[in-house]
């Protein structure tokens, strides 16, 4: 009789702060038969020693972990592990560090508030892509040079330049009120402005709409207090 074929593993290492997450996500993983984390980690260096050690197929990383920058974080985690495909479990308040985490090389981005089967979704999609970066905005998976995650509602080029002007400070990691203060304008309309892009351009939160100026090459404006900052008047 022919011994049966055993299924591969897909061994996963999980990094993230919150202890309930980790071993909800390690339960989640327990229930496919394909997929098995061999470790966690709380912090970015204990991520970087145990990918090292257990060399799994899979990092699956909380962005804010690191205590460096995401280019140089992403070094570390492959001179560790250097066949691992790494999956940037990302805040929605992370801004333009997740795309500078892709810029790195990371595999992957995914919402830490998405659908449980969606990150069952991106460990096994990371895995199938082995050229060329697999995109995981929000909840939904978005494959290499593919964007937006859904068809537009308008075209991006409708987008006025006052509403390029929030996407720009958005860029810069700043929350409403600062947005606000920077245009001069009133923290409601901010959010007015900002439901407006989301409609027009076809994301749903920040992170997303982040990420597609990135891979859209949205012509943005220099803000104004901003140039003022860079230019300076020396004494």
């Amino acid at each position: 009789m022919k011994q049966a074929h055993k299924l591969k593993k897909i061994r996963i290492l999980v990094a993230d702060q919150e202890e309930v997450f980790r071993i909800g996500v390690r339960q989640l993983f327990s229930l496919e038969d394909d997929l098995r984390v061999v470790a966690q980690a709380a912090t970015g260096e204990q991520a970087i020693s145990l990918a090292e050690r257990f060399r799994p197929h899979v990092l699956m990383v909380q962005g804010e972990i690191a205590t460096e920058p995401p280019g140089k974080f992403m070094e570390q985690l492959r001179r560790a592990s250097p066949r691992s495909k790494v999956v940037i479990i990302a805040s929605a308040l992370m801004g333009d560090m997740a795309s500078r985490y892709m810029e790195g090389g990371a595999a992957g981005v995914v919402s830490k508030s998405a659908a449980l089967s969606q990150f069952v979704r991106c460990v096994r999609e990371a895995m199938k892509h082995k050229a060329g970066p697999v995109k995981v905005v929000g909840p939904v998976l978005v494959k290499p040079q593919v964007y937006p995650l859904r068809p537009p509602t308008r075209p991006a080029d409708t987008l006025t330049q006052r509403e390029k002007s929030v996407i720009a400070c958005l860029m810069q990691g700043l929350p409403n009120r600062e947005i606000s203060r920077r245009l001069s304008i009133a923290e409601q309309t901010v959010k007015n402005h900002l439901r407006s892009i989301f409609d027009k351009v076809g994301v749903s939160d920040r992170l997303e709409l982040v990420l597609y100026a990135v891979h859209q090459k949205l012509g943005l404006p220099l803000i104004e207090a901003e140039r003022e900052q860079a230019t300076g008047t020396g004494s």
